[in-house]
Order: structure tokens, then C-alpha cells, then sequence
């Protein structure tokens, strides 16, 4: 089965590509299974990009170019603690992106997005390199008006892991990512999302991602492997 699909110049991570969590996250809401997506090149804004879809694997194409795919992935993964909502607001306040950014324009962290128009996760360090900020999704993030729609959880479960990581020697970029979601995510309600270290390994960086509930339940949780550009 296939279909063609756009990335809107909107949903960018550095500025002349796709943010690689709503990337991943437009792969893996077609795939018939609990998925693990690779980004293999940066996903291009405002084009035609074709959606493959096979029973163990779904790939984005542009053209011939293999931007992404996505293959059946069990996710396991020890999700710590979170701290509590009013830990998130306060660590919010210390978002290192404030100060020096990467990549500002990105859907998901930018410091240049608006709340109507990005997702403002301004994660924050609250102990032993975990950070977390506070969410509160808006309804257009929601075809129909209720739940978030699936892309957006795992966006949201991207950048706050790259922001585990602070080397400004270094800059990193998602590589591979899976997420699980548990609860839905209503609009209009409050929500934390967490991120930690992992591991490193050369230019590889893992990190976990989680949302939860203002109350702590868990809502959604990913892994990622991130790369360190050279």
C-alpha cells in the first residue's frame, strides 16, 4: 500500500528539515505494529514524500532517497520517578535553550515558537542530568478536538531527550526513537514531559523520554539513540 504525505515547513526541527519526532511519529501512526523508527536523512520540508506501507516495515521515500522507516520493535525501558508539577514549572524556568539554541525555530523546543504555533517544551535539569517540563497541549494538535493526535506524542517524546545531553562542542541529532503510549493525551489539560540519560557510545547518545499526567500516571514513553554531528 502507498500514499503520498507532506512535512509542513511548520513542523521543522532545524529550520530546512522535519523535526525527527513528528517525522517519526507520521511513520509509525500507518505501521500495523508497535514501531521503532530510523531516520536515515534529514526529512525535507514542503514536498511530496511517498508512504510505503508492508506488513513488517513502513519507509518514507523521497523519490528514490529513503528518508525513514519503521520496523516492529518491543519497547522495553526503565522509566524513573517524575518529580512533581510544580518541580516542572520551576526547572522550566532554567531551560538552557533560553540562553544558547541550536536549533530555535524547532516545533518542539524552539525558542522562537509561539504556544499556538510550537509545543514549548522548555525542559528544564531537575537532578543527575533529567530534565522536565510542564505541557499543556492546545487544541490544534487535535483533529478531533479531544485527544492529541499520534505524531504529537511522539514529538513531544523527542527533543526533551536531546536536552539530557548539553555539550555545545557536540550538536545531536535523533537517529532512532520508539514509543509506546499508554493514555491518551487530552487538549487543554495539564501534563509533564521527562527526559534522561541513558548512555553514550562514540557519537551516540540514549536518552528516554516520558509524558505524565499532572498527577504522575504515565501517559506515553520512548527511547531514542541520538547522533552527534561531526
Amino acid at each position: 500500500m502507498k500514499f503520498t504525505t507532506t512535512i509542513p515547513s511548520k513542523y521543522c526541527g532545524p529550520t530546512d528539515s522535519g523535526n525527527g519526532g513528528y517525522t517519526s511519529g507520521i511513520i509509525a501512526k500507518v505501521a500495523h505494529f508497535p514501531a521503532q523508527v530510523t531516520l536515515r536523512k534529514p526529512p525535507p520540508l514542503d514536498k511530496t514524500l511517498e508512504i510505503k506501507i508492508g506488513r513488517e516495515k513502513v519507509e518514507l521515500l523521497d523519490g528514490d532517497t529513503l528518508i525513514g522507516e519503521a520496523i516492529p520493535h518491543n519497547l522495553e525501558i526503565e522509566i524513573p520517578k517524575p518529580p512533581t508539577y510544580e518541580e516542572a514549572v520551576k526547572a522550566s524556568k532554567n531551560y538552557t535553550g533560553f540562553h544558547e539554541h541550536p536549533f530555535p525555530d524547532c516545533f518542539v523546543c524552539g525558542t522562537n515558537r509561539k504556544p499556538e504555533d510550537g509545543l514549548n517544551l522548555f525542559t528544564g535539569k531537575v537532578k543527575e542530568g533529567m530534565v522536565v517540563s510542564p505541557w499543556t497541549p492546545n487544541e490544534s494538535l487535535s483533529e478531533g478536538g479531544k485527544y492529541i493526535d499520534k505524531e504529537f506524542y511522539w514529538a513531544a517524546l523527542d527533543c526533551p531527550g536531546a536536552w539530557t545531553y548539553l555539550d555545545p562542542a557536540r550538536v545531536i541529532v535523533l537517529g532512532r526513537i520508539s514509543a509506546k503510549i499508554l493514555e491518551k493525551v487530552e487538549v487543554r489539560k495539564q501534563y509533564m514531559v521527562l527526559g534522561w540519560p541513558i548512555s553514550e557510545e562514540g557519537r551516540k547518545v540514549f536518552t528516554g523520554t516520558a509524558i505524565f499526567k499532572k498527577d504522575g500516571t504515565l501517559c506515553a514513553v520512548a527511547k531514542a539513540t541520538w547522533i552527534a554531528l561531526k
